[in-house]
């Protein structure tokens, strides 16, 4: 179980409404680990509990009563006597929007079917297809598979950060960085190199924790890798 953010223990207990269910949590968790404890699941993607709270994919974005605005349940912290509303039709609509932008620049014939982090959340809110004309992209993005034991298709990576914070955070290397703004954002290994010619470790955890399998194991394809 994926709590969304590392759990904190506290002597303290709070008080939360969640879905109008009235719960008890230990004093400075996030909303979304608050609501996974308690069997609430918060669709997320930048969020994992092994790495720190980081809001910015707005997939988790909730309704918390006196509160303006949609908070990410990531960063936001419980409070004695608060209220949370985990779903509503305002929720939905601003999460397939968000998702919907996220499709229109991912493999379309990798939709169907998919069995990642990233296809769990598209079902858990609806989301099969997008709106969206073909303008510009990135799906023909060369594969890096230099590295022996995994490969990085950047045609599905949603540039959630997830990998750079697991090699900063759990391995301390610091190979992996977002380069460039906007649209032109990207992942990239040491200095723009293969990951096999930076100073990438091949220690797996950004493969672990990455939620489209962009990053993803070489074993896992015999007969080698194709998008599709």
């Amino acid at each position: 179980m994926d709590y969304g953010t590392p759990l904190k223990t506290s002597d303290e207990m709070v008080a939360v409404v969640i879905d109008g269910k009235a719960v008890e949590v230990p004093a400075g968790n996030s909303i979304m680990a608050a609501a996974r404890l308690h069997g609430i699941e918060i669709p997320k993607l930048c969020a994992t509990d092994n790495l720190e709270a980081y809001g910015s994919c707005r997939v988790c974005l909730v309704e918390v009563d006196g509160m303006r605005g949609y908070p990410a349940s990531c960063t936001t912290p419980v409070s004695d006597n608060m209220v949370v509303r985990t779903e509503s039709e305002a929720l939905t609509q601003l999460r397939k929007g968000m998702l919907e932008l996220y499709l229109s620049d991912f493999p379309a014939q990798d939709i169907p079917d998919g069995w990642s982090e990233f296809h769990r959340t598209l079902g858990h809110v609806g989301v099969s297809e997008h709106p969206y004309s073909p303008i510009k992209n990135h799906l023909k993005a060369p594969i890096d598979d230099s590295n022996p034991y995994f490969l990085f298709d950047p045609a599905k990576c949603i540039v959630c950060n997830r990998c750079v914070r697991a090699c900063e955070e759990i391995q301390g290397t610091f190979a992996l960085t977002i380069e460039g703004r906007g649209f032109d954002s990207k992942v990239v290994a040491g200095q723009d190199q293969s990951f096999f010619e930076s100073n990438c470790v091949s220690c797996g955890a950004c493969v672990q924790t990455c939620p489209t399998q962009a990053l993803v194991e070489k074993s896992l394809f015999p007969e080698g890798y194709q998008r599709g």
